[in-house]
């Protein structure tokens, strides 16, 4: 088998990763440059993260300065997702796929596509930990102006993002609303033709914007009754106790964009909390409180909302490797692993024959991550 079919697969294995580029948005957008090695389920990649430094005046000395020590920080990366999918070709599509260069089965596109869904999602899924918010649950951004863009932007900077490598990802009906909008479609404001050619927003207002059918919307928990901060929390705190007053509840998802009264900030919840009538319970948040409470200040949770991104490329690390084969000398059937040179995507093919059929079976390993949460920001919609 493979004599015949190993020119085959590396046809197909290589078209497939062209159909991967076209579907896989996220991976292209964040921080993908990590080696390839090949690498089982469940292995991890450290990813550095830059630690906050501070100038100090030269003072000129015989003695040498005593170096600052910079305690060094990584974010591990699980290489935890693991999918396959798989279709049949006939002997026809088979020579077909051999005799045409830009054939390829409309059933492995399915294939792919499943297997861009998932990859797609998994980055999407990070957004729990993403504290910076603009804009108003349940209202589409751009609906009347393009100052969602605007305050988006202010937010980031506010976070210390850097200017360069900025993307935001819509839903279709953000998009849609954007494209209506005069200094996102007009060639005498924008000066891109291809807006109105192509339909693509391009890049505006320092960011480049992308649309993804996946973008997700996230459920709020809910709070009734009066919740508020119980007892004196300083700044810089990490964990803040809630309170219920009697007839009150707590019922927070990990997620949650929540603020206190008297704070500008928003606050993304780590982890989920229920607090019942008359009870108190602690709250996990990110970043550190920017203002310290004195106790009894309100505490509010933003509805539920479509959850448009907009952050750096360094926002979020994305790894994704070449499984390595755990059964070397045991022939069980054809494997092929290819990266594509434009996406950097890795995507491994298999082909195993049953009886009296052929399967032949994509599958890919990745792990994803939110490491840089002060890069990014919600575009509520």
């Amino acid at each position: 088998m493979a004599n015949t079919l190993t020119p085959i697969m590396a046809k197909i294995l290589a078209r497939g990763l062209v159909v991967l580029r076209e579907y896989c948005v996220m991976p292209q957008l964040v921080n993908g440059s990590y080696a390839v090695e090949a690498a089982r389920k469940g292995a991890t990649i450290d990813v550095p993260v830059p630690t906050a430094t501070v100038a100090d005046q030269v003072a000129p000395s015989n003695v040498p300065p005593v170096p600052t020590t910079l305690s060094l920080k990584t974010v591990p990366i699980q290489l935890n997702n693991w999918y396959k999918s798989n279709f049949f070709l006939s002997d026809k599509d088979q020579l077909e796929v051999d005799r045409n260069q830009s054939f390829l089965p409309m059933q492995t596109n399915e294939a792919i596509r499943a297997i861009a869904n998932q990859v797609n999602q998994s980055i999407h899924d990070q957004h729990w930990g993403v504290f910076g918010y603009e804009g108003t649950a349940g209202t589409t951004p751009f609906s009347t102006s393009d100052a969602d863009a605007v305050q988006v932007r202010k937010i980031l900077s506010q976070q210390l993002c850097p200017l360069s490598d900025r993307r935001g990802v819509l839903d279709f009906d953000a998009e849609a609303n954007a494209l209506s909008l005069s200094s996102f479609k007009d060639y005498l404001n924008t000066g891109d033709p291809e807006i109105k050619r192509e339909g693509r927003i391009g890049r505006k207002f320092g960011i480049d914007w992308y649309v993804d059918n996946q973008v997700e919307t996230h459920v709020s928990g809910t709070l009734t009754g009066t919740v508020t901060a119980s007892g004196v929390t300083a700044l810089g705190a990490t964990t803040v106790l809630i309170a219920a007053a009697g007839g009150s509840s707590v019922a927070i998802n990990q997620g949650d964009i929540i603020t206190f009264a008297g704070d500008t900030q928003t606050y993304a919840a780590q982890a989920a909390l229920t607090v019942g009538a008359s009870s108190t319970g602690s709250l996990l948040i990110y970043p550190p409180l920017a203002v310290a409470l004195a106790g009894s200040e309100a505490v509010t949770v933003a509805a539920t909302h479509v959850v448009n991104l907009v952050f750096h490329r360094d926002a979020f690390a994305f790894a994704n490797r070449p499984l390595m084969d755990s059964t070397a000398g045991v022939d069980l059937g054809n494997f092929m692993s290819m990266q594509d040179p434009v996406s950097g995507l890795v995507m491994r093919l298999e082909v195993s024959r049953q009886y009296k059929q052929t399967v032949w079976e994509f599958d890919i390993l990745w792990g994803a991550a939110l490491v840089r949460p002060e890069l990014a920001a919600r575009m509520a919609g």
